[in-house]
């Protein structure tokens, strides 16, 4: 088996967050998004992280602090979504580069997924395409998805964003391909090497079992802010996580708080924050907000904001 994550898109509905910044590579609750996927792989399952050349470095750099050695970053050579091969194409484009004669456990980066890798993979029967499934529970945000009609176990179609879903059950990034149906996929990606969802449907008209593992953990696509923040609430719960060298002083926190590495807090206010690495907040009413690194504010109320990096608002007494 190898691992494939795909990890190259610009998530321009998260900028000012992601200007500079893989989505994959956000803080969530202290960890980037991404290493909770690369964590739970098996570890002798090697892993291949595919992203674009703006990020290379990024996630070069992540990976040597990771330390997992089989841990491969490919990059695809290109500056803007208007030259990407597509997340298919860019999957098809690897196993025929890297000749992948194995099973593929292939993964979307920006996703939090709280099952265990272990469970998925114990639940894999031979030669059939495995996707995990969360129910999310109204039909309303079901439309917001990729939707999976399965009965039981057994998948037996797809729709994607539809607008009157026939099911909550929704597609989570995350699929097991046994080797046999990699020519389907290299096949469709051609024509389609934007959809990945796609393939999945294509392999059933190809006549291919496909099984789902449905799970009730905790899933978050991180695709907005809102997604972000939700996300962050329900794995910080009502606490604060401090990192190194940050420190909070004469400071009210309220629901879930993330103070990154080295930044300070004092006579503030903060309720639902995540405060990124090196920032100065000083007498500061902040609510649902999100500052990227090395922000500086000083007597300022806001709420429902994205900073973006070295963003500085400073009050005149």
């Amino acid at each position: 088996m190898h691992a494939f994550i795909l990890a190259g898109g610009f998530a321009t509905r998260l900028w000012p967050l992601t200007e500079k910044r893989a989505k994959p590579l956000l803080p969530l609750a202290g960890v980037p998004l991404i290493e909770y996927l690369v964590r739970d792989i098996p570890a002798d399952v090697p892993v291949t992280i595919s992203t674009n050349a703006v990020f290379q470095d990024a996630f070069e750099d992540w990976a040597k602090s990771f330390g997992r050695a089989n841990v491969e970053i490919l990059i695809e050579d290109t500056k803007s979504d208007d030259h990407k091969l597509g997340a298919l194409g860019a999957t098809a484009q690897w196993i025929k580069d890297a000749k992948i004669d194995d099973d593929v456990l292939l993964l979307t980066g920006d996703n939090y997924c709280g099952f265990s890798f272990d469970a998925f993979l114990a639940s894999a029967c031979e030669d059939t395409t495995l996707i995990a499934v969360h129910d999310i529970g109204d039909l309303s945000k079901a439309s917001a998805f990729g939707t999976v009609i399965a009965d039981g176990t057994q998948v037996n179609g797809f729709e994607e964003k539809p607008q009157k879903p026939k099911t909550t059950l929704v597609n989570t990034g995350c699929s097991l391909l046994p080797k046999s149906v990699l020519p389907i996929l290299i096949d469709h990606a051609v024509a389609h090497p934007d959809n990945v969802g796609g393939v999945f449907e294509e392999i059933l008209n190809r006549g291919k079992a496909i099984k789902c593992f449905s799970f009730s953990e905790p899933w978050f696509d991180i695709g907005s802010f809102d997604a972000y923040i939700e996300a962050t609430k329900e794995l910080v719960g009502d606490s604060v996580i401090e990192e190194e060298g940050s420190s909070l002083t004469d400071t009210t926190c309220s629901g879930s708080v993330v103070l990154g590495a080295r930044s300070k807090v004092s006579g503030s206010d903060l309720t639902d924050v995540v405060i990124f690495e090196d920032c100065h907040i000083e007498d500061c009413v902040l609510s649902n907000c999100v500052l990227d690194k090395g922000c500086q504010l000083k007597g300022i109320d806001l709420t429902g904001k994205m900073l973006r990096e070295g963003t500085k608002l400073i009050r005149d007494e």
